[in-house]
This record gives structure tokens, sequence and C-alpha cells, in this order.
């Protein structure tokens, strides 16, 4: 899907380090920082972040970029507590973590 809508293998690759990164515009690397802060808990957006929002999005845009993180956020934590796994749709050149080693934490 994301490559329907302009992501490439490169930019999937990046997102981890999109701060940094050239692949993404200033725009997509706000919305990404969006996007991190509204899946953390407890969820608290700083104010300048939510500035740099309304600085390159509309209200609309705001609002629609806020419902489908939220959506997809929902569904990540759905999906964990259920221990339901991927459905594999997306494949990667990037290896696979088994759920032992997503938690697993270092003694």
């Amino acid at each position: 899907m994301s490559s329907q809508r302009g992501l490439n293998q490169e930019e999937l690759s990046a997102i981890a380090e999109f701060r940094g990164s050239a692949l993404f515009t200033e725009r997509e690397k706000i919305a990404l920082e969006y996007a991190e802060e509204m899946c953390k808990t407890p969820v608290s957006v700083p104010d300048q972040l939510f500035g740099s929002l309304r600085r390159v999005f509309t209200e609309d845009e705001i609002l629609e970029l806020t419902a489908t993180i939220a959506l997809e956020n929902f569904r990540a934590r759905f999906n964990h507590a259920l221990k339901i796994e991927s459905d594999q749709l997306y494949s990667s050149s990037m290896p696979r973590q088994t759920r032992t080693e997503k938690t697993s934490r270092p003694a």
C-alpha cells in the first residue's frame, strides 16, 4: 500500500532514522514525529511540535492525520494484546524479529 502512495523501499527502510534522513521532507518528518508522540504512553504532544504541525498542515489535515495515527495505534495495541501476528502482506529485506526477540529484555 505504501508504495502506491509514493513511499519506496529505501524510505521504508529509513523510517527509524527519519530525523537525520534526506529522504523525507520537513512535512513528512513532522508527521512522523507527531506519530511517535501520539503512540507514547501517556500521550504528550509538545506545544512546539503542534506549532510545527499547524505551520505545514491545514486544520483538516491535522484532524485526518491524528485520526489515522490513532486508528493504527489502536490496531497495533489490539493485535498485541491478543497476540495476533502479522499476516505478512508486507515483505521487506529487513530481518524479521520473532515475538521472543521483540519482548525479551536484557537482564
